[in-house]
């Protein structure tokens, strides 16, 4: 018995958790080495309307992507397989990336990243209740720690290649783009060695979730609706990156400070879900809430880099707090019959709150500078940690 449930780990983690753990750490190489130099990329390209069209596009894209996460973690529930959803959402985001080596308009730009996004509502809902359930439930914030973490690593590599290799690329977007490309695809190979976990879907699914997802799981809504209120003053990372353009320090110092909020996300998500699987998942999820807060006004009225990059560390320990530990949570209160569901419409709260976050945020940085942007953030960030505390305390969740 011992021998078999060994063959089931690998290095202490559930098999499907450390293979799913790397393919995303090499989907988010690809991702991030392209995306910690795209605010610069747009910068050049289109001037002085650059903030408007970054937060426009990651907050259209995000809800794009949300969308899809409902449907695409509801119809797994229905079939009762996850894999396949999460194979091919991760093969169309790969795909997608060397056509970056052709934008030359903001609706190139728009079309791929939300191509991109597309892919990423395809397959996080399914992904995430395939972890579920490959793991007993005090495993949980542990596993997703894990999975978070080597999300960030690769988050992590991906902008510390580009600040590498971009100047012996010669500044070349297009190689660097391609390059990207090809550090991608070892993601979709390592779904070779994850297996599937079929469910059986009740009868009737439809009505099932319609009765149960929001009517019996009373504070699965509550905690949705605090992210949802929380996530409307989430600013993009992109636009919080484009500030160091903004202020006119290098082209490489975009995605060194993309590298520093990486290895901050990466170096603090496992410490962070074991946390939460000791004092409560709402406790450190409140502390995410407490660090974003920290990390706008640091952003908000400093000119200089090094006040930027204590910023960027705040925020990916706000990051670290709340991505995989809100997949936890959500896990824990909803039934296993809806993980696929519950999952989606938690990613659907962030991305389409990150819509107007993006948008809103992008208009008024554009329109009024970048100060009227992250007292935006604050305002929405403070509602929702009220909210929060009100929440946890009256109905100890």
């Amino acid at each position: 018995m011992e021998s078999n449930k060994s063959k089931d780990k690998v290095f202490g983690l559930k098999r499907n958790v450390f293979y799913l753990g790397i393919v995303s750490l090499f989907n988010d190489f690809s991702n991030e080495m392209v995306q910690s130099v795209v605010p610069v990329f747009l910068g050049l390209l289109l001037g002085g309307q650059a903030a408007l069209a970054i937060g426009v596009i990651e907050g259209v894209a995000d809800a794009l992507s949300s969308f899809m996460k409902i449907l695409s973690g509801a119809w797994s529930d229905k079939v009762g397989r996850r894999k396949p959803f999460a194979v091919v959402g991760y093969t169309l985001s790969v795909a997608v990336r060397p056509l970056w080596m052709f934008v030359t308009s903001f609706a190139g730009a728009m079309g791929i990243r939300a191509a991109d996004r597309f892919g990423k509502g395809l397959r996080d809902a399914p992904r995430d209740a395939l972890v579920a359930s490959s793991v007993e439930e005090q495993e949980l914030g542990k596993s997703f720690g894990y999975q978070r973490a080597m999300d960030a690593f690769g988050g992590l590599l991906g902008p510390l290649v580009a600040v590498l290799a971009f100047p012996l690329l010669e500044f070349d977007f297009k190689k660097l783009f391609f390059l990207a490309f090809i550090l991608g695809l070892p993601a979709i190979f390592s779904f070779l060695a994850v297996r599937e976990v079929r469910t059986a879907p009740p009868t009737e699914y439809g009505k099932f979730m319609r009765e149960n997802m929001f009517r019996t799981h009373k504070h699965f809504t509550l905690m949705i609706a605090t992210i949802f209120v929380f996530g409307l003053g989430t600013l993009p990372v992109a636009l919080l990156l484009f500030r160091a353009f903004e202020l006119g320090f290098n082209v490489t110092s975009v995605p060194f400070l993309y590298l520093i909020y990486g290895l901050t996300f990466t170096l603090a998500s496992i410490p962070l879900g074991k946390l939460s699987d000791k004092i409560g998942m709402v406790r450190v999820i409140t502390l995410g809430f407490i660090f974003a807060i920290s990390a706008y006004l640091l952003l908000a009225f400093t000119n200089t880099f090094v006040w930027l990059f204590a910023g960027l560390v705040f925020f990916g320990l706000y990051s670290a707090s709340t991505d995989g530990v809100e997949r936890a949570l959500t896990a824990k209160l909803v039934g296993h019959e809806l993980l696929g569901a519950g999952e989606g419409v938690l990613h659907a709260a962030v991305g389409i709150s990150a819509l107007f976050a993006g948008s809103i945020g992008g208009f008024l940085w554009f329109k009024f500078g970048h100060a009227a942007a992250f007292l935006y953030a604050i305002t929405f960030a403070v509602i929702g940690l009220g909210m929060l505390l009100y929440i946890s305390k009256k109905h100890r969740i």
